[in-house]
Parts: C-alpha cells; structure tokens; sequence
C-alpha cells in the first residue's frame, strides 16, 4: 500500500511539475497559439524570438493574426523581407514594454491617471493606455487606436495582453 501511495504521489508531482514547465516563455505561449502565428513569423524575421526568451520580465501588446490582417498585404509582406528587419523591429518593441504589468496594474494605473497611463516601449516610444466607453484601449504615436480584447496570458516571463490592431511607432 505504501509503495501504490508512493508512486501515485510521485505521478501527480511529475504531472505538476510538467504543466508548470509546458507554460514557457511568452514567446512559447505565442508559438502555441495559432491566432498568434504572424506575430511569431514577424518576431522571427526581426530576430527578437531570442530577446524575448529571455528573463523579463514583459508585457507584450500581442496583435491576433486579424489585426496583422488590417495591415495592407503589401506593406506587411514588405516589412516582413530582410532588408525592412530593423522598421520591422521598430513596430514590434513597440508593442513591448519592461516589466511585468498585469490587468488589475494597469486599472490601477489608468485610475490614479484620470483615465490614462503613458508606458515606455522597448523601443523608447510612448504608448498611451486610455479607459473610454469602458473598455482599455492603447492609443499610439500616430493617434490610432487598438483595443485590449484579452489580458493576462501568462508566461514565465511575462504577461500577454491580446489586442485587435497593430499599434506603430512614429
């Protein structure tokens, strides 16, 4: 009985163990999403797959394949070739920001600011976190609008707010 007892604990713990590890970064709960899959094709054409592995931690504005899907084909092609990787790069560290900054954070935030809340990007840009017809919405550098559809996918490193627009940088 000790023995059945033993290893039905040692099953549950290592079941336990796996589900914390099957998590990941941010990157791998991306990867794992296929409403995620041109956000990971363009994280890989501007070589921050690695930067974004790494120890945090992030929050990461993460547009859905629709909201790559408002982008011109054209122009998105485009900023996916080699040559445009660093305008490319641009965009995306700006749908990043350092530290980890959950939903209940960010209310609190836009609570204390009278309904809005500036945030330093990765890419030293400042996205505009606005509480309008009660929803949260980010407002970027060229006065357009992108709402927050989904908050708090947690990673190891991090914390992915899903949104419905590609928001760019100046």
């Amino acid at each position: 009985m000790k023995k059945l007892v033993l290893i039905l604990t040692t099953v549950v713990v290592l079941t336990l163990s796996q589900n914390v590890k099957a998590q990941g970064t941010i990157v791998d709960v991306a990867v794992g999403n296929e409403d995620f899959s041109t956000l990971v094709t363009a994280l890989k054409a501007a070589d921050l797959v690695a930067a974004l592995q790494g120890d945090g931690p992030f929050t990461v504005f993460a547009p859905t394949n629709a909201a790559f899907g408002k982008i011109d084909s054209k122009t998105l092609g485009s900023l996916l070739e080699a040559k445009n990787k660093k305008a490319l790069a641009n965009i995306l560290t700006y749908h990043v920001v350092s530290g980890k900054l959950a939903a209940k954070d960010v209310v609190a935030a836009l609570k204390k600011g009278n309904g809005t809340v500036e945030l330093k990007a990765l890419n030293g840009q400042v996205l505009t976190v606005i509480q309008k017809e009660g929803k949260i919405w980010l407002k970027d550098q060229k006065g357009n609008y992108s709402e927050i559809t989904a908050t708090d996918v947690i990673g190891s490193n991090g914390v992915i707010h899903v949104i419905n627009t590609v928001v760019m940088p100046k």
